[in-house]
């Protein structure tokens, strides 16, 4: 059997994770999610679940991925006296699997608005007509399937490369370029007139309008942010060094992407209020309402300032798609590679497409299979509900269900104080926190979820 790859350093570990928690939930979803609870008091509770909740979940998922050097479903195997824990690895793996597939769609309709920006194909249209192109465009059945393809392929390139040359490369190259197209649109967005509107609306807390909705939200956001509750960071827990501590690590991927997930809140909304737009615009925010602010920047001397600030904003986006689709993806890659290390190419390429066969089936059930439904729901929609809804908090709940009261005490505590030589003082929080806590919190966010979809 080939050696086990690995990061070689704690920075390629911390900028491969954050890779994999930054993508279309900090960039896409969570500006809408926050705009449609109130702004700054739903950042305030999210900020409270993401460490307290979401950063102890990825540390629980990177325990057991670096104790047991295996991919989730040996992982869970492994590390329990039954074998009927391994199914808990097989359900992070099916959702990985839907998640890919659905984020795919998204992802390629980045990438075609990268092409559409940088074309000036989106320059000068309205704020109907946008919304016509995308809707147009997301419908026809060939053109959002090749930029699927185009992205797809960009993530398989990266996977095939291995860990090191591949992830780990990638990751601390596009990371760096991410943060620092983030802040141009950040400095762009605070200087235009009547931006100070934005920041106030994000900031200040206006608890009035945080329902109980909105803090199941927030919870949920966490996860979906940290790319925790599916497998992905016990896959990469397994390629952290072991001298690496697990809690510093954690600390760190939760902060930085806790910041880009600010980041794109003052990058969006001072503009989406200097522009008259509405803050609270649903998934239509990046792909409807952004576009027209961007295009509102255009001065009347013609310079293609909006043009330009859209191509850096869609190519942001685009790689923060590309690093999460590439953990995703390298996910399954994983499982199969744990019994042909060797054939890791082919791997790649039989998983590239059947999850290209999931995501095309999503995205013509926007247009030509829209009248193919399930308990009323397209395609799209159904997986899309599946995914917000039952398998990422379900596998959520089975890991710490799993770290708390399966895995022997000795072993966590063993993980975390790397074999006795760190100090773990917050053992006993984080251990009663992932006993007790989020179980807890996580069963209420999957409970509240399911009562609501049946009505």
């Amino acid at each position: 059997m080939a050696e086990k790859q690995g990061f070689t350093s704690s920075f390629g570990a911390i900028a491969a994770a954050v890779g994999s928690a930054v993508g279309l939930g900090n960039i896409w979803r969570f500006p809408y999610i926050c705009g449609q609870y109130g702004g700054g008091a739903f950042l305030l509770v999210y900020l409270i679940f993401v460490f307290l909740i979401g950063m102890l979940l990825m540390l629980s998922e990177f325990i057991i991925g670096r104790r047991s050097q295996h991919s989730p479903i040996f992982a869970y195997e492994s590390l329990s006296p039954h074998k009927a824990w391994r199914y808990a690895g097989l359900l992070g793996l099916i959702t990985c699997f839907l998640i890919l597939g659905l984020y795919l769609v998204i992802s390629g309709w980045t990438t075609n608005y990268v092409f559409d920006s940088i074309t000036g194909h989106l320059a000068g249209l309205s704020p109907d007509q946008l919304d016509s192109h995308f809707a147009s465009f997301s419908s026809s059945a060939l053109r959002p399937i090749i930029f699927i393809a185009i992205f797809l392929a960009l993530t398989a390139l990266v996977i095939i490369g291995g860990v090191q040359k591949g992830i780990e490369k990638v990751s601390k190259i596009l990371m760096p370029v991410l943060v620092v197209l983030l802040a141009i649109l950040c400095v762009r967005s605070v200087t235009l007139p009547g931006a100070s509107a934005g920041l106030e609306y994000l900031f200040r807390p206006d608890f009035s309008k945080l329902t109980g909705e909105g803090i199941l939200a927030a919870l949920g956001q966490a996860l979906f942010s940290l790319s925790v509750g599916m497998g992905v960071m016990i896959v990469y827990g397994s390629y952290i060094p072991n001298n690496d501590n697990l809690l510093k690590t954690s600390l760190w991927i939760t902060v930085c992407d806790t910041l880009i997930a600010i980041l794109a809140g003052i990058a969006i909304f001072p503009a989406v209020f200097a522009c008259g737009q509405d803050p609270a615009g649903g998934p239509g925010l990046v792909f409807k309402i952004l576009p027209a602010v961007f295009n509102s920047m255009n001065p009347e001397s013609g310079l293609p300032f909006g043009t330009i600030f859209a191509s850096l904003f869609f190519i942001l986006l685009t790689i923060a798609a590309l690093t999460s689709s590439i953990s995703l993806l390298e996910a399954q890659v994983a499982w199969g590679s744990e019994y042909h290390p060797k054939h890791r190419t082919r791997h790649t390429l039989i998983l590239s497409a059947i999850v290209l066969a999931i995501a095309a089936f999503c995205s013509l059930s926007n247009g030509v299979l829209s009248h193919l439904k399930v308990a009323g729901s397209t395609i799209f929609d159904l997986i899309d509900h599946i995914n917000s809804i039952y398998l990422p908090p379900l596998c959520a709940l089975l890991t710490v269900l799993f770290t708390g009261w399966v895995m022997p005490k000795s072993d966590i505590r063993d993980e975390l104080s790397n074999h006795g030589s760190l100090r773990i003082s917050y053992f006993g929080i984080y251990y009663f926190i992932i006993r007790y806590i989020a179980p807890l919190a996580l069963l209420v966010v999957l409970v509240t979820g399911i009562i609501n979809s049946l009505h």
